[in-house]
């Protein structure tokens, strides 16, 4: 086998392990709830989400705990092991860090590099609001949505939901509401996250604050702080409002308090309905990719990943406390997997185009 790879590298998707194989890297910088927590301490969680890998897609994972937290070294480790595996999921790295290591490594391999944080977040968030749009009668072009939190999970939400038809976003972070006048971004560099919301969003220019910006509004994203809007600031939005409050462990509003007046209320906790969960992605979304031998993952695979997890719950079953399927339906992972498999073979992503790698 060795020389048949030699001569052929792409051989070694065929006859060795990393078909199946994808790499789970964090230097434990941002761990969800726990913060800044090194990579001895996030070996758990990394250890947690390689099962899950395997229990849903039958996938190997390896957690690779990296004690450095220099974008240069993370970038150039992640390059030399990057041999071994058919896609890297980057975890719990802190934003603005995150986002230069994911577009540095993707510029730098041909497997796709996917931070979970940010992308897998953002096609569950779509997919929900795919549905609870259903659920009120809105078309998602029609709708102004607000979000309270501009760092990486929601900057890729933002995107994700732009790319699917948004046409009316606005985002709010710690300083307030983010708009090209302000005076934090007058000097922002033009390739700065913060910059780019501001150029792409708010096409009312509006000002001010969280809470005021809310008022009218049709949906409420929030990734951001517990108790940034209280149920008052939940009822002067639009009728039909949709509330995803998914600061975890405490939300940005309490779930009972806006379903007071929200039609729709999904937060990131399992007990409550309508949980915004990564599990029900990230499995499906790196088997299509593998089974794909997709080199990349593009807006369109997602976008495909969203709509088909969209799709997972049937009209009969849609309602306001169920617009996302349970992370135990046995349809999910291979509904998601289809979609993105099919989307790479479309973008002519995979390495083989047309073929599959089996387990």
């Amino acid at each position: 086998f060795c020389m048949a790879i030699a001569e052929n590298p792409e051989d070694a998707r065929r006859l060795t392990i990393k078909r199946n194989s994808v790499a789970v890297v964090t230097d434990g910088s941002a761990v969800l709830g726990l913060g800044n927590i090194g990579p001895k301490a996030a070996l758990p969680v990394m250890e947690g989400k390689a099962a899950l890998f395997k229990r849903f897609a039958g996938i190997d994972a390896w957690p690779i705990c990296l004690d450095t937290q220099d974008s240069d070294a993370i970038v150039e480790i992640v390059k030399a092991i990057a041999p071994g595996f058919a896609g890297i999921n980057l975890e719990d790295i802190s934003a603005p860090r995150c986002f230069e290591i994911e577009a540095r490594l993707r510029e730098a391999l041909d497997i796709p590099v996917f931070h979970d944080d940010q992308h897998g977040t953002a096609i569950v968030v779509l997919a929900a609001l795919t549905n609870a749009l259903r659920v009120v009668d809105k078309p998602i072009e029609n709708v102004r949505v607000v979000m309270s939190g501009a760092g990486a999970a929601g900057t890729a939400i933002l995107k994700l939901l732009l790319a699917a038809g948004v046409k009316n976003a606005v985002v709010a972070d710690i300083h307030g509401v983010v708009h090209a006048g302000r005076e934090d971004l007058v000097d922002a560099a033009p390739e700065s996250a913060l910059r780019w919301i501001a150029d792409n969003t708010n096409p009312e220019n509006l000002t001010g604050t969280l809470k005021e910006a809310v008022r009218g509004a049709d949906v409420f994203i929030g990734v951001s702080a517990p108790n940034v809007l209280d149920g008052a600031d939940v009822a002067a939005m639009a009728d039909g409002a949709i509330v995803f409050a998914l600061a975890n462990p405490d939300p940005e509003v309490d779930p009972a308090v806006a379903r007071r007046t929200a039609a729709v209320v999904a937060t990131g906790r399992s007990d409550f309905p309508n949980q915004i969960n990564n599990v029900l992605v990230f499995p499906g979304v790196f088997r299509g990719l593998l089974d794909a031998q997709s080199r990349t993952v593009n807006t369109e695979m997602m976008l495909a990943a969203a709509q088909a997890l969209a799709d997972v719950v049937t009209e009969g079953e849609l309602n306001p406390n169920y617009i996302v399927p349970s992370v135990f339906n046995d349809k999910v992972a291979g509904a998601v997997a289809g979609a993105v498999r099919e989307a790479a073979k479309a973008a002519g992503a995979s390495a083989a185009a047309g073929s599959a790698a089996g387990v």
